[in-house]
């Protein structure tokens, strides 16, 4: 039994050879190789492409470079993003492979995706960017938090050193309190694994006290956390759900981690939340991912070493995305007809 049983469709039966068997713990380890996350979007996806091509009488596994290229052409006369296209085109692959069963040629369907990429950039729907969050906007979000509440020391926390650390929504997900290890001179905070660490070699990253206390990642981490100890909570993880009572709780039905960690969905949602609240301008273009974006312009302005931006939140040496932020932050500093005489 193989990886595709767990997106909800068995492939055909045949006899397997005792040298090809996997144990339990090894299909698990495997398994969990790939990101909860991806698995759930990958799963979303084959369960959809396997719809349709039931529905238009065409074989899914394994699937033709037609039946791929007419799919990427459904999903484009959707409306669908290109990211999204992409993400399913990647499952379908991942799901042959997992099945022992060739991958489709993609060649077809990579030549309907960037036309489809054409029609929307002609349509005035080009790829969506987070905003960035700058200093003077984390200052206003901070500012339009309640903290009498325990929601807005969470959120505080969450957006400061969010953005103090350049980190990934799934990286301030997955803290935990003993990530954490405060020092004379502030907070080291170990992110365990992430998106580009496929080793899981870790990184720590030092954040300093800052001269304001409202936006010091120190000190609105440790308010935090002693929150969290005064409710007797000491390990486990560092961001939990709160309830509309105000108090530590799960997700609605059930569903989540029992220990009441929040999702890297939760974070763009305590992101755009607080923007709208601040009142900030594009607020909806507000994500999880503007407090990395952020991080990376606002450090860059400073002129801080891209080497040390790099390291500090995780981008990998010479990495092209983060080249593009600081390019866009260049875009009127740095600007090519800057002093030229016209």
């Amino acid at each position: 039994m193989n990886e595709i049983e767990a997106w909800g469709s068995t492939p055909p039966i045949t006899t397997i050879d005792p040298n090809d068997q996997l144990s339990d713990a090894a299909r698990r380890r495997i398994r969990e190789s790939v990101p909860a996350s991806t698995r759930r979007a990958y799963a979303g996806d084959w369960r959809r492409f396997t719809r349709w091509c039931d529905e238009h009488q065409r074989t899914w596994l394994p699937a033709t470079a037609a039946t791929l290229a007419e799919y990427v052409s459904h999903l484009a006369d959707e409306g669908k993003a290109s990211s999204t296209i992409e993400r399913a085109m990647a499952a379908i692959t991942v799901a042959h492979t997992s099945a022992d069963t060739p991958a489709p040629n993609t060649r077809p369907a990579r030549a309907v995706l960037r036309r489809h990429r054409a029609e929307l950039a002609d349509a005035g729907r080009g790829v969506r960017k987070a905003k960035a969050v700058s200093i003077t906007a984390l200052r206003a979000m901070v500012d339009a938090l309640d903290l009498s509440t325990l929601a807005g020391l969470r959120d505080r926390a969450l957006i400061v050193v969010g953005f103090a650390l350049g980190a990934r929504r799934s990286e301030l997900a997955a803290l935990n309190i003993a990530d954490l290890t405060f020092t004379d001179d502030g907070l080291q905070v170990t992110i365990r694994r992430s998106k580009t660490d496929k080793d899981s070699a870790g990184r720590t990253t030092a954040l300093p006290y800052t001269s304001r206390p409202g936006t010091c990642p120190v000190r609105t981490m440790q308010a935090w956390l002693d929150a969290l100890a005064a409710r007797g909570q000491t390990s486990g993880p560092v961001f939990r759900r709160i309830d509309r009572h105000g108090t530590l709780g799960r997700a609605p039905h059930g569903r989540g981690d029992t220990n009441g960690r929040i999702s890297g969905q939760a974070v763009a949602i305590i992101v755009r939340r607080t923007a709208l609240r601040a009142g900030l301008d594009a607020a909806s273009a507000f994500t999880g991912h503007s407090l990395r974006r952020g991080f990376a312009t606002e450090t860059h302005r400073q002129g801080k070493n891209p080497l040390r931006i790099a390291r500090h939140g995780g981008w990998k040496d010479g990495s092209a995305t983060l080249a593009g932020y600081i390019e866009d932050a260049d875009q009127w500093q740095d600007n090519a007809l800057t002093d030229v005489g016209l």
